[in-house]
């Protein structure tokens, strides 16, 4: 396993719920990740966020590891769910909460 895929591995194993995205939860740099963030926070989990702007090699890396081509990209327990046309489908449905609570993610503090 390559170092950047080992770099991933060990962020989703790590954390309950994962967003790689474009900027920062409180600055996203693109609308496909603030929808994705927005999704999140709606939903009330803790979640870890990866700036990909910040790291060319998880921004490639990432890519590959979930063969998906795009990003947001979100990992619920180790879990690819997939991107934020997925995110928000799930969502209308009712199917990333009720995900999360059988799951037994972490709610978000505050």
């Amino acid at each position: 396993m390559s170092d950047v895929n080992s770099r991933i591995s060990d962020i989703v194993g790590s954390n309950d719920v994962v967003l790689f995205m474009k900027g920062t939860p409180l600055f996203p740099q693109c609308g496909f990740s603030n929808r994705a963030v927005a999704i999140l926070d709606h939903c009330g989990v803790a979640y870890e966020s990866v700036d990909v702007l910040q790291d060319m090699e998880v921004r490639q890396g990432i890519k590959t590891f979930s063969e998906w081509p795009t990003i947001p990209q979100l990992y619920v327990k180790g879990e690819f769910v997939g991107g934020s046309d997925i995110m928000m489908e799930m969502f209308e449905a009712g199917e990333l909460q009720t995900m999360m609570d059988e799951k037994k993610v972490a709610k978000a503090e505050g």
